[in-house]
């Protein structure tokens, strides 16, 4: 059964960046498309971030486009989520999530059977 774990989140300036981890164990991650979510206090959960089991295809949620990048290490079993120009309406929980779908999609209904537990990330100064 794959496990997913994120790492990496915190507290952040203002126009500062992080880089948001996830390790699976159980199971291969080459296998899996991958995503990226987040859920704010009294939101819904949104799609920041998805991309392709070959890593070839990667879609963004408007309101991260250009600031966030997402990418994956399969031999690491590791996918990765790089925010820069962080502002405060990026505070969340971060979520990672695999799906089986070759070519995943930004929506969090849309066939992802294996989540992380979350990882807050603050913007602050």
């Amino acid at each position: 059964q794959l496990q997913l774990a994120e790492s990496g989140g915190g507290l952040v300036q203002p126009g500062g960046s992080l880089r948001l981890s996830c390790k699976a164990s159980g199971d291969t991650l080459g296998t899996f498309g991958l995503g990226w979510f987040r859920q704010a206090p009294g939101r819904e959960r949104e799609g920041v971030a998805c991309i392709s089991r070959s890593g070839g295809i990667t879609t963004y949620a408007d309101s991260v486009k250009g600031r966030f990048t997402i990418s994956r290490d399969n031999a690491r079993d590791t996918v990765y989520l790089q925010m820069n120009s962080l502002t405060p309406d990026d505070i969340a929980i971060y979520t990672c999530a695999a799906t089986r779908l070759p070519i995943p999609t930004l929506s969090p209904n849309n066939r992802y059977d294996y989540w992380g537990r979350g990882i807050q990330v603050t913007v602050s100064s």
